[in-house]
């Protein structure tokens, strides 16, 4: 909305400098913050009265953590909810909403954050929770890649395949192999950053750190000559994701003051399939889906901590973590939930920092 000021800049000049992707940025970020910092209270007494409280597992699935878990019990969830209006509002305040790859974006947040809410719904409800059956969320996210994918494979950009350190794509047409690919990426990172959200403040803060890491490719594959000179390729109209990414920062540090140790709300799967997948398709838009694995090394790590304690158990019958997703393995080795949270938080920005360093080995 604020956008279009830039339109009456010959009328007073100052409007000008809503023209500007680093200004709304920076005031995207400062809005979404606000937003959830000011709905905060509102958001978590409406979820405490209608008593969405979070359904925590038992001793069979949590072992020596249930009684400490347990404590958790009660707590509301869905507090996602808060985290994408805020999002959304400082979106349509300081970005370009017509710009179509901000459709898309906000598109996709809307879409996988209803998923989480039904399956967050089905925990609440009916007070089990395993919720929707993992075939169901991912049938729904791979419907929605499909959807979003068709669109964007429009542009010759969104069929290359570009890989890391490489000056030209790997595969400069992979036609409908490029939807496939597409979603991947989305069902995956949203799962990843879902299996994280299992201590207070992990998958908001690391998500944080990754956003911020693709605001930064946002802008510099926007801008015609940063991306000359580091070679990556060059998309118009995607440095105006930077204003989303910045949105997103912003809202996830205003629901984090909430859901910092010991949470107030949890973001429950409305928050984090919504969150997962919004790092996800703008990886997608700035063509560094690779770079993604580096930038969420935490995310990968608690998605292949679970796919290799099973495949262990199913083929060895042995176990190679105390526990997975492995934060809770670093817990059973006598770590409290701060350090695991706090340790993870460095570890996510150390990934963000040597996923941006890609940009310039090429």
């Amino acid at each position: 909305m604020f956008y279009y000021l830039h339109w009456l800049s010959d009328w007073w000049g100052p409007l000008n400098l809503f023209r500007y992707i680093t200004f709304r940025a920076v005031m995207a970020a400062v809005t979404a913050m606000l937003v959830s910092l000011l709905l905060g209270p509102r958001v978590i007494r409406w979820l405490t009265s209608l008593k969405y409280g979070q359904p925590v597992r038992g001793a069979d699935d949590l072992r020596e953590l249930a009684a400490k878990h347990g404590e958790k019990r009660g707590t509301p969830t869905m507090g996602g909810l808060l985290i994408i209006l805020a999002l959304e509002i400082a979106c349509l305040l300081w970005a370009d909403v017509v710009n179509p790859l901000i459709i898309v974006t906000l598109t996709c947040v809307v879409i996988l954050g209803a998923i989480g809410f039904l399956d967050d719904y089905e925990k609440v409800s009916k007070r089990n929770p395993r919720g929707l059956s993992a075939r169901t969320k991912l049938l729904a996210e791979a419907i929605l890649a499909i959807v979003l994918g068709t669109f964007l494979i429009q542009d010759a950009v969104y069929r290359q395949f570009f890989v890391p350190f490489l000056k030209t794509p790997l595969i400069a047409d992979m036609g409908l192999f490029a939807i496939l690919f597409m979603i991947f990426v989305i069902a995956g990172s949203s799962n990843a950053v879902n299996l994280t959200d299992g201590l207070d403040g992990l998958a908001i803060g690391c998500t944080i750190s990754a956003a911020l890491a693709l605001a930064v490719m946002a802008y510099a594959a926007g801008n015609v000559k940063i991306a000359g000179y580091l070679q990556i390729p060059y998309i118009p109209g995607v440095g105006e994701v930077t204003v989303f990414c910045a949105a997103l920062v912003g809202a996830g540090l205003g629901f984090l003051w909430y859901n910092a140790p010991p949470a107030d709300v949890f973001m429950g799967d409305t928050g984090s399939l919504a969150l997962g997948g919004a790092i996800g398709i703008v990886a997608i838009l700035v063509r560094q889906e690779l770079a993604l694995i580096i930038i969420g090394g935490v995310f990968v790590m608690e998605a292949a901590s679970v796919i290799l304690q099973v495949g262990s158990f199913k083929l060895r019958g042995k176990r190679i973590f105390l526990m997975s997703p492995i934060h809770h393995h670093f817990e059973l080795k006598g770590w409290s939930e701060t350090k695991v949270v706090v340790r993870f938080w460095i570890l996510s920005i150390i990934f963000a920092l040597i996923g941006l360093s890609t940009l310039k080995v090429r």
